[in-house]
C-alpha cells in the first residue's frame, strides 16, 4: 500500500530577526519600539543624545528581556554624529537587521518666520538623517538579502498643519518610494503613521492637548504592536487603529477646501 507524503517546507523566518537599531530610543514611541523588539528576542542599538538616559534604559532592557543592548549617543541635527550612526548601520561584523527611523520633535516655527534656526534642525533630523540613515541601512542589508526599516511619519502629514506636518509628509512618500527601490531584495520599507499617542512628545513638544478628545488618544504599546504586525505582513503603510485609518481616508479623500478649514479649527484648539 503505498502512501502520499507531503512535504511540509519550514515556515520563513520573520523579517523581525537579529538586531534592531532605533532611534530617538529612550522615550516615547521610540522607547517602545525598543521593548517590543527586545521581547521578540532582538538585540537592540539604542540611538539618542542623552547618554545618562541611554545608559539607564540600555540596563532596563538587558534586565527586563536578557537581551544584548548597545548605546550610541548621537545628536542627529548634527551631520558628524548622522555619519557615525550610519556607519554602525552598516557595519557588516555586528550587522543591523531592523532599523527604526523614529527620532524627532515638535515643530512651532511659523512657515513664514525669518528665523529658520529651529527648521533647519527639523529638517536635519526629521529629513536629512531618515534619508541618510535609510540608505545606509538598505545597503547594507541588500547585501544580506533580508531585513526591514520603518520610518516614523505621522497622520498629520496629511493636512496643512505647517512645519511638522510638511516634513512628515516627506517621510511617507520617501518611506513608499524606498520600498520601490528594495522591491525583490528581500528587504522591505515600512511607513507608519500614527496619529494622538499617549507619550511625552506632546509635553516635550510644548503641544496643548486638551483641546483632543480622549477617545483619539491611542496607547504606545498598541501602536507598536499594531505597526510590528504590519511590517511582518509586508504592508508598505501602516495606520493603528480603525479610527484613524478613517481619519486618513478622509483626509486623502475629502474636499481639500474642507480639510483647510478643519485643520484650521484643529490648529486654533492646539495654540
Amino acid at each position: 500500500m503505498s502512501t502520499t507524503r507531503r512535504s511540509l517546507s519550514a515556515p520563513e523566518p520573520s523579517v523581525l530577526r537579529g538586531r534592531a537599531l532605533v532611534t530617538g530610543g529612550t522615550s516615547g514611541l521610540g522607547l517602545e519600539f525598543a521593548r517590543a523588539l527586545a521581547a521578540r528576542g532582538l538585540a537592540v542599538v539604542l540611538v539618542a543624545r542623552d547618554e545618562q538616559r541611554l545608559e539607564k534604559t540600555a540596563e532596563q532592557l538587558r534586565w527586563r528581556y536578557g537581551v544584548e543592548v548597545e548605546t550610541l549617543a548621537a545628536d542627529l541635527s548634527a551631520r558628524d554624529d548622522v555619519d557615525a550612526v550610519a556607519a554602525r548601520l552598516e557595519d557588516a561584523d555586528s550587522p543591523v537587521d531592523v532599523l527604526v527611523n523614529n527620532a524627532g520633535h515638535g515643530v512651532h516655527t511659523p512657515l513664514l518666520s525669518a528665523d529658520l534656526t529651529e527648521l533647519d534642525r527639523s529638517l536635519e533630523v526629521m529629513v536629512r538623517s531618515v534619508m541618510v540613515l535609510g540608505g545606509a541601512a538598505g545597503r547594507a542589508m541588500v547585501a544580506r538579502g533580508h531585513g526591514a526599516i520603518i520610518n516614523v511619519a505621522s497622520v498629520a502629514g496629511l493636512v496643512p498643519m505647517g512645519a511638522y506636518s510638511a516634513i512628515k509628509s516627506w517621510v511617507e512618500t520617501y518611506s513608499e518610494s524606498l520600498s520601490l527601490e528594495l522591491a525583490g531584495t528581500g528587504v522591505q520599507a515600512t511607513a507608519l503613521l500614527p496619529g494622538w499617542v499617549r507619550t511625552e512628545f506632546h509635553e516635550r513638544a510644548r503641544i496643548r492637548t486638551s483641546a483632543i478628545p480622549d477617545a483619539l488618544w491611542l496607547e504606545a504599546d498598541r501602536v507598536v504592536a499594531d505597526a510590528l504586525a504590519d511590517v511582518e505582513r509586508g504592508k508598505v503603510k501602516t495606520i493603528p487603529s480603525r479610527r484613524f485609518r478613517a481619519i486618513a481616508f478622509l483626509a486623502r479623500h475629502a474636499p481639500r477646501p474642507l480639510i483647510r478649514r478643519a485643520t484650521a479649527v484643529i490648529r486654533g484648539g492646539r495654540s
